[in-house]
């Protein structure tokens, strides 16, 4: 049998240790790797309007999932897990407020697109004594449809969408067609179309803050594609 000596032991353990997987840190509050860590760039912001972020479990453990980044810019938000939300108690309160007018984003035809009203016909539309409460679902399409067939108490919220402005910049993941926008970019543009009707400025553009997180995480990934490609 073969006898070691301290040296040989030392060795081996130093071996060892180097083949030990590395596990990369993760930011406790963005839930991102330390390289692509994003929390330099959030700059908090009151949008006048309560936005309530319904995020898909597999969208939650994502390290690139734009609203949770959305939520921790907008100051009043609530991001909520999960895919059928007919029984949670987090929505359901906010819904049962009368203090609240909530509606949801989503397109369809049974929808309000909003690019095309002014503020004058939003008076028509929305309660001016009330929040607005707007509710966003952050998934996949198709588990954004899912979670509207599932959540009873979603179903017959008022809809509202949208015409984008601009293409998505979201670059590092491909969009299923022209016209669709990450969750930060619609609420985004939702605030951009109502946030004068609610009490926002958006000639002080804070809202753009939104975005410029959104670029400073974007860029960062790709920064790290680059360097390993």
């Amino acid at each position: 049998m073969k006898k070691y000596n301290l040296q040989d032991y030392l060795e081996n353990k130093q071996k060892l240790q180097q083949a030990k997987p590395v596990y990369r840190k993760i930011c406790t509050t963005c839930n991102s790797p330390e390289f692509s860590c994003y929390c330099e760039a959030i700059q908090t912001f009151d949008p006048k309007i309560q936005f309530v972020i319904l995020i898909h479990p597999i969208e939650y453990f994502r390290r690139i999932a734009s609203g949770r980044m959305s939520h921790l810019v907008l100051q009043g938000s609530h991001l909520i897990k999960g895919q059928d939300y007919s029984l949670d108690e987090k929505v359901n309160k906010i819904l049962a407020d009368p203090n609240n007018h909530s509606m949801i984003l989503y397109p369809g035809m049974r929808s309000t697109n909003i690019s095309n009203i002014d503020d004058q016909n939003k008076v028509e539309i929305f309660s001016k004594d009330k929040k607005i409460t707007v509710f966003v679902i952050d998934g996949t399409w198709a588990t954004a449809r899912k979670t509207v067939r599932q959540s009873v108490n979603l179903q017959n919220l008022p809809r509202i969408c949208f015409s984008p402005s601009a293409p998505s910049n979201f670059r590092v993941r491909k969009q299923p067609a022209a016209h669709c926008v990450s969750t930060i970019e619609a609420i985004h543009e939702t605030i951009e179309l109502m946030g004068s009707y609610c009490g926002f400025e958006t000639a002080s553009r804070e809202h753009d803050r939104l975005l410029n997180a959104f670029d400073y995480m974007v860029e960062r990934q790709l920064e790290f594609v680059k360097k390993f490609a």
